[in-house]
């Protein structure tokens, strides 16, 4: 077999080097991912490497290195630009910005989306407790966007008629803002407290009652049956891997729905790595989308 070279080998490379960081940053996305068939595979790892880097300049982790409001917000402004120019070029001299601009090139994910998600990790440079709107646009940035950049992944040399694409861009949607709003109760005490950040529209870390909770549960829970609806309008080779994240982020839910409210601003809660492996096998059983 030819080696690759030049910018081919230059491509593969960085694709590669994008690979570890969703194995590094969530045990749940890096079981999932392994689902995928290979043409899906990297791609999905070098949207969630970018995502991923975004997060650490603006969630404590440059503040942690001693970077200052306004260099992170400088930072996260030269990683657009650089996304933009490199998906623009096709060449980037950062490895996990090449990989992102290969696929979104190849994929047609439009510059829409990842303006919209950079401006929504900008909004994490100011003091954030959202109103309803505020709320909304956040979520379509941050969650929305992301899985709408995932199914462009899917697609790709696949024909969808209007109107599943349609419903299938609104599974996509629905599927990434639950797994932010889930992501909200799990760490509401931690932005909350580490990070001065109220996230969902009136809902307080250290005054959350059960009926509160249980309103975003159920919220939550209404985005997920949307989108395991639109599942078996999937290519058939994605579909595992959608239904094994879906139902690893309900099992998710479902723990917090399980633990008191006061509990929640105090402790993390996680599934058990045997759940998870579980919950793999039994979703890996159902190809089509469809229990039978």
């Amino acid at each position: 077999m030819r080696r690759a070279a030049g910018l081919a080998l230059y491509s593969d490379t960085a694709r590669r080097a994008a690979a570890p960081v969703i194995r590094r940053y969530s045990s749940s996305f890096r079981l999932a991912t392994s689902l995928f068939p290979r043409r899906c595979r990297t791609s999905i790892a070098a949207v969630y490497a970018l995502v991923r880097i975004a997060d650490e300049i603006v969630d404590g982790t440059a503040a942690e290195a001693g970077v200052d409001p306004a260099e992170q917000r400088r930072l996260l402004d030269e990683l657009e630009a650089e996304t933009e120019r490199a998906v623009d070029a096709g060449f980037s001299a950062n490895l996990v910005v090449h990989a992102y601009a290969g696929i979104a090139r190849t994929a047609g994910i439009e510059r829409e989306l990842t303006r919209a998600f950079f401006a929504s990790m900008r909004r994490d440079l100011d003091a954030v407790a959202f109103d309803e709107a505020e709320y909304r646009t956040y979520i379509h940035g941050s969650a929305e966007a992301v899985g709408l950049m995932c199914l462009r992944v899917f697609l790709v040399g696949r024909r969808v008629d209007a109107r599943d694409l349609a419903r299938l861009e609104e599974g996509a949607a629905r599927l990434g803002a639950a797994f932010q709003k889930v992501n909200f109760l799990r760490d509401i005490g931690h932005d909350s407290a580490q990070l001065g950040r109220s996230y969902v529209p009136g809902l307080r870390a250290d005054g959350m009652t059960e009926a509160e909770k249980h309103a975003v549960v159920a919220d939550i829970r209404a985005d997920l049956r949307a989108a395991r609806d639109v599942v078996p309008l999937l290519p058939r080779d994605c579909r595992r891997a959608v239904l094994v994240a879906t139902a690893l982020f309900a099992s998710l839910l479902a723990r917090i729905e399980r633990t008191p409210a006061a509990r929640l601003s105090k402790e993390r809660i996680s599934v058990p790595p045997a759940v998870k492996i579980a919950l793999a096998v039994r979703w890996s059983a159902f190809p089509s989308g469809r229990r039978s």
